[in-house]
């Protein structure tokens, strides 16, 4: 079993939780992201700034989603999905397809070995990644 500080619970000691449990440490330690603005292992419909739109929504679940303090209230900011395969184009186009629905600014992909995160650059009309996660400041 491994510690999930988000959940306050142990959960199963499982390669991908590994993954997002090495993320959670990194963005709460060392990059500044707020606990109580991040948010784990939560499905769409869960998901507080979805509370108040028209669904139905995927059956499926945000591995890790930050949020930011908005006009509006909290907007997401980062979508996270952690695997345990390597990070393929078919995994960045999992997270994208859940950000259609989350409206995230930044989402990332993240597997033991590396860290992708990536923004919706109009001109290019994609998304543009870069092999780090950004600090909470940053985004």
């Amino acid at each position: 079993m491994i510690y999930c500080p988000i959940r306050e619970s142990w959960v199963s000691n499982l390669p991908e939780e590994r993954v997002r449990q090495r993320l959670l440490s990194l963005m709460m330690l060392e990059l500044g992201y707020p606990k109580a603005l991040i948010v784990v292992e939560k499905s769409l419909a869960q998901l507080p700034h979805l509370q108040s739109k028209p669904g139905p929504f995927p059956d499926r679940r945000a591995d890790i989603l930050c949020f930011a303090k908005g006009k509006e209230g909290l907007v997401p900011a980062l979508l996270i999905e952690c695997k345990a395969i390597p990070l393929t184009d078919k995994v960045i186009n999992q997270v994208l397809g859940y950000n259609l629905h989350v409206q995230a600014r930044y989402v990332a992909v993240a597997n033991e070995a590396e860290v992708r995160t990536g923004w919706y650059d109009p001109a290019k009309k994609g998304y543009h990644f870069v092999p780090r996660l950004p600090a909470y400041q940053e985004i």
